[in-house]
């Protein structure tokens, strides 16, 4: 997948939580369709190596950590956070470094609570910075991750965390109820995202309105879509006193399996103390909500193999997604989607 993937795999991709990674038992991961071994070296720092051992490719994530290396749970083959080989315990009554044999390691960059991996491949250094995850660590500002396993490809997953039609079916009485009401948006296209706004300032977020809004004030909800995977939808409201923001990094496993990690900040003011007892069961709800229909558009496409898309005015945030996907899995050949706005008007 990942040498498939075009310039795709020019990118950070979040691999891990950084409370998931310790310098005492490796994590495995799947980025790519590449299997990654993480752990911390006698640094703190987190590393990332190809998870196989060079001599019978058995699985490093299985092994230990010691010393700021890995060992194989097989024969004990031990690298170091360079990927080098450094004892063959076979190999003499204390083993015997092997350096010249090295596993394939990956650049990684701790930020904003996740670990991240740079999937461009040996001899291609980062160019850019992983995604800044909003409000981490700001002021006056809460927050907290949720992971959430989707049977579903990148490009389905962030259309349908931007997509404001389906929240009334999908999320019926939990977010959003139909009311046929008009909602008018401005969609632009970047060289490099997707940026909505939407005119609906008597919008509400479902019954949590009276925690977010509960003066009522005028709201602003964008919606911005990021080069390769990653969304935002903000929610201001007033004079941006108050705010809520959703996040989402999506890292592909395979084609039809990915791993997101879902940022949740808010800015309450005095809510915030008890934000954090009624968000998280409440924003679960509606990811999983997301989930069931992702299975359900998944089973399909993985069943047509080359599906159809019929599309209205409504989707052009989707088509705009699609075609700067669409290049950069191309590996780039053909010309570059250029920057571009509409507006439209679509009811829910």
């Amino acid at each position: 997948m990942r040498h498939s993937s075009g310039l795709l795999k020019n990118y950070w991709y979040a691999a891990a939580l950084s409370n998931e990674v310790g310098g005492k038992k490796p994590t495995g991961r799947v980025v790519l369709g590449e299997m990654i071994v993480l752990y911390r070296d006698a640094e703190g720092r987190a590393t990332a190596l190809s998870d196989r051992c060079l001599h019978r490719n058995a699985l490093l994530s299985e092994g230990d950590v010691f010393g700021g290396c890995i060992g194989c749970p097989y024969h004990g083959w031990t690298y170091d956070s360079a990927g080098r080989c450094v004892n063959v315990p076979s190999e003499g009554p204390d083993g015997k470094p092997a350096t010249d044999r090295k596993l394939e390691s990956f650049p990684v960059r701790e930020q904003d609570g996740l670990i991240w991996v740079w999937m461009g491949g040996p001899g291609t250094k980062p160019d850019k910075d992983p995604f800044p995850m909003p409000y981490w660590d700001a002021p006056g500002w809460g927050r907290y991750y949720m992971k959430t396993r989707f049977q579903n490809g990148v490009t389905h997953l962030v259309e349908n965390f931007m997509d404001v039609p389906h929240t009334v079916f999908v999320h019926k009485g939990w977010f959003r109820s139909r009311t046929r009401k008009r909602v008018r948006c401005t969609v632009e296209r970047t060289d490099s995202s997707v940026l909505v706004t939407y005119d609906q300032p008597n919008d509400s977020i479902g019954f949590t309105n009276r925690i977010l809004n509960p003066k009522n004030e005028p709201m602003v909800h964008t919606d911005k879509f990021y080069m390769p995977n990653t969304t935002r939808v903000d929610y201001v409201f007033g004079e941006n006193t108050r705010a809520f923001v959703i996040t989402s990094t999506c890292t592909p496993m395979s084609a039809y399996e990915t791993e997101v990690y879902t940022l949740i900040s808010y800015k309450l003011g005095a809510f915030n103390a008890i934000a954090q007892f009624f968000l998280p069961p409440y924003t679960r709800k509606v990811i999983q909500q997301d989930v069931e229909i992702m299975e359900i558009q998944g089973r399909s496409l993985k069943h047509h193999k080359t599906p159809s898309f019929q599309s209205t005015p409504a989707d052009t945030l989707h088509l705009y997604i699609e075609s700067l996907r669409a290049y950069d899995e191309s590996g780039g050949g053909d010309e570059k989607p250029g920057p571009t706005v509409s507006e439209m008007d679509f009811w829910i």
